[in-house]
C-alpha cells in the first residue's frame, strides 16, 4: 500500500516518519510483511545490510568492526545477529548518519554492544526533539561523541572520517568516508530512484541540497563507492557519484517546477499534490518535498 499525502504529512510531522512507519504503511490492525536481513560485500572489508529502515554500512576486520546507523529496534538485533557470524568483536564505533527514526531506532538495542556513539552536534537535539513528540523517550540513546563540521579516527588500520557538508535532508546529515576501502556512506543524503522526504522542521533545505550533493561528488574520489540510505524497492543501494548527480537533477528539476508554478498563481495546494516530477515519473513514491520546497522558495527573509 503506498502513502497518500496527508497520510504522510502526519507520520512525519515532527521527525516521526519512523515510529508511524509500520502502521501507517501497512494499514490499522495490519501487520508489516517480515523484513528479511541482507548482508552484501561492497568493497576492502566494508558491506552494507539492509532489513527495514536506512541501509546500515559496516566495517568488519580482525581489529575492527564500524557501523553507520541501526535501523530500528526489531531489525537491530538482525544485524547483530549477522556481525557475530563474521566476527567475535563488539563495535567499536556506531555513527549515525542522522537522526530519523529508522536510523537511530536500533541505538539503544546495539548499545551493550558498541564502544562509542558518534554524530553530528545537531543530532542530539533533534533526536531528543522527535523522541518527546512521539513519547519514544525511554527507547532513545544518543551520541556520546559529537563534532561541528569534521571528523576523523583511526580504529585498527582503517581511517573513518566524517563531514557535515551543510543542511539539506535535515540539518544534521553527514558523509562517513572509509578512507582505506574509499566506501562512503551518505545516510538520506541519497536516495535512489525513489522520492526523497526534506525534512523542513529538522532544518532542511531543498535549494541547499543540490549544492550539498554536488560538494560530495567534488570532495571524494571519482572511484568512491557510495552507500545509499534508502532506494527503490529492488535496487542496487550502493553506486558511484553519478548517481548523486542524478539526484541534484532531480531536485533541480522540483525547484524549478515549484518555481515556475508559483509564478503562474497556482496555490499551493495544487503544487504539492503533483504526482510526480517532470522527468522523473518512473521514480518511487510520491514528491513529498515539494512542500518542503514551496515553503522554502514563499518563506520571508
Amino acid at each position: 500500500m503506498k502513502w497518500n499525502r496527508r497520510e504522510f504529512v502526519a507520520a512525519t510531522s515532527l521527525g516521526l516518519a519512523g515510529t508511524l512507519y509500520i502502521p501507517r504503511l501497512h494499514g490499522q490492525g495490519q501487520q508489516p510483511p517480515p523484513a528479511v536481513p541482507e548482508f552484501k560485500d561492497v568493497r576492502r572489508n566494508v558491506g552494507t545490510f539492509t532489513a527495514r529502515g536506512g541501509t546500515i554500512g559496516y566495517l568488519v576486520t580482525a581489529d575492527a568492526v564500524i557501523a553507520v546507523d541501526s535501523q530500528f529496534a526489531d531489525t537491530a538485533p538482525m544485524f547483530l545477529d549477522g556481525l557475530k557470524k563474521k566476527t567475535p568483536r563488539k563495535i567499536d564505533l556506531l555513527i549515525n548518519s542522522h537522526h530519523h527514526p529508522d536510523h537511530t531506532g536500533g541505538n539503544k538495542v546495539m548499545q551493550p554492544s558498541v564502544g562509542k556513539i558518534v554524530a553530528h552536534a545537531n543530532v542530539p537535539g533533534l533526536q531528543r526533539k522527535q523522541a518527546a513528540a512521539a513519547k519514544t523517550e525511554a527507547n532513545q540513546a544518543y551520541a556520546d561523541s559529537t563534532f561541528d563540521k569534521d571528523w576523523k579516527t583511526t580504529v585498527g588500520k582503517e581511517t573513518i572520517s566524517a563531514r557535515y557538508f551543510g543542511p539539506a535532508h535535515t540539518g544534521g546529515d553527514i558523509v562517513v568516508h572509509f578512507e582505506g576501502a574509499n566506501v562512503a556512506h551518505t545516510g538520506d543524503l541519497m536516495s535512489y530512484l525513489r522520492n526523497p522526504r526534506a525534512d523542513r522542521p529538522a532544518g532542511a533545505s531543498v535549494k541547499n541540497w543540490i549544492v550539498v550533493l554536488e560538494q560530495i561528488t567534488k570532495n571524494y574520489a571519482a572511484d568512491t563507492v557510495y552507500i545509499f540510505g534508502h532506494s527503490k524497492a529492488g535496487e542496487r543501494v550502493t553506486g558511484s557519484g553519478k548517481d548523486l548527480l542524478g539526484l541534484r537533477d532531480y531536485f533541480s528539476a522540483m525547484v524549478e517546477q515549484v518555481q515556475t508554478a508559483i509564478k503562474a498563481g497556482r496555490s499551493a495546494e495544487e503544487i504539492v499534490k503533483a504526482p510526480s516530477v517532470k522527468g522523473f515519473e518512473s521514480w518511487e513514491g510520491t514528491p513529498t518535498a515539494l512542500q518542503a520546497t514551496y515553503d522554502e522558495l514563499t518563506a520571508k527573509s
